[in-house]
């Protein structure tokens, strides 16, 4: 279910649109001004925030700004209700980052069809976000994998020549410790090879607050 925070200092207005919006199966949130929406966005984040731009305390103009300049909540669909309908209200809005404007008294209909238009905006945003994030993965750990593999091949001749150069009677002495060498350099091939071939990253839990990538 698709989740809008109403922010209206309005008790009518906000009623109304809490109601239509419930009756087309959203979960709803409300708030009555912009610091009380602060305080509902960090218990749960919304797809779409609907706000009207004059409320005390903090405006939905003030609130935008700050939404937008969060990390966390920036891709969040904000749309202002406003009754300014001038060009230069639209791109004060605009310039703090508003995604749209509804003039009051707002049409039912017409607010359906944003919503549903921002949630749309909202999921692509955030696959496309998904997507980069992969592809930051998969640089990396290719990255890392290439970088590994030329000290690697280093150490593998260096230790090979060692092993030539010893006396058959002094090598044998030194058996055991090379054959944990040879292990350990053929465990980091594999992963060198794992990392520089990772095609579909999947990110697992590794500790209680760390992730790991899992490797075939």
């Amino acid at each position: 279910m698709n989740k809008v925070l109403i922010v209206e200092d309005e008790k009518d207005t906000l009623f109304i649109l809490n109601k239509l919006l419930t009756k087309n199966d959203y979960e709803v949130f409300t708030s009555t001004n912009g610091q009380e929406a602060l305080e509902v966005l960090n218990k749960d984040v919304p797809d779409v925030i609907i706000a009207d731009w004059t409320m005390p305390v903090m405006d939905g103009l003030e609130l935008c700004n700050i939404v937008k300049k969060n990390e966390k909540f920036k891709l969040i669909y904000f749309i202002i209700l406003t009754a300014r309908a001038s060009l230069k209200d639209r791109v004060t809005g605009l310039d703090v980052g508003a995604d749209d404007f509804l003039v009051k008294p707002v049409q039912n209909q017409e607010l359906l069809a944003r919503i549903r238009s921002g949630i749309r905006i909202h999921n692509l945003q955030n696959e496309l976000k998904e997507i980069e994030h992969d592809r930051a993965i998969v640089e990396m750990a290719c990255t890392i994998g290439h970088k590994i593999n030329n000290p690697l091949s280093s150490l593998d001749m260096t230790l090979k020549n060692i092993e030539d150069d010893l006396k058959t009677a002094g090598k044998k002495s030194f058996e055991e410790d090379f054959q944990v060498i040879n292990q350990s350099i053929e465990r980091i091939k594999i992963l060198a090879n794992d990392l520089a071939h990772l095609k579909n990253p999947e990110i697992i839990d590794y500790s209680n607050d760390s992730k790991m990538i899992k490797l075939d």
